[in-house]
């Protein structure tokens, strides 16, 4: 799909963010989410060799900070442009956040269920575990 007006705002923010901290800027991703309600969250990740949070996981803290655990779009940029989120972002935003849409260009945001397909769904797992009795 396209992006919306509000879509390309959520990405000039993220770019903003991104290209403003220069101090890790060998691997610097800014992300930004977007709620139904129009509040936007940020996170910026702090590249170190021992590894740390992706942008996109920031984020998602950042909205559960404040009592939001939906969103209605999420995009991460360095400061070049859109960054697709890696596996590990993948497979949390499908647990966490299934609706969510995420930009990968400039131009299109796409469903998250769309980035991993065939994907471990950890809630079909807890249902199978609740069958069991477990």
């Amino acid at each position: 799909m396209t992006l919306s007006e509000a879509d390309r705002d959520l990405l000039a923010h993220a770019l903003a963010v991104a290209r403003s901290h220069t101090r890790w800027r060998h691997h610097s991703v800014a992300a930004t989410g977007r709620a139904a309600d129009g509040r936007t969250f940020t996170g910026f990740n702090v590249a170190h060799f021992a590894g740390g949070p992706c942008a996109e996981l920031v984020v998602l803290g950042v909205a559960a900070a404040d009592g939001v655990y939906e969103l209605d779009a999420i995009v991460a940029t360095d400061a070049n442009g859109v960054v697709l989120p890696c596996g590990r972002c993948r497979q949390v935003l499908c647990d966490l956040m299934p609706g969510v849409s995420v930009i990968v260009t400039d131009a299109e945001a796409v469903p998250v269920t769309t980035l991993l397909p065939q994907a471990y769904r950890w809630s079909e797992h807890l249902a199978a575990l609740e069958q069991r009795g477990r």
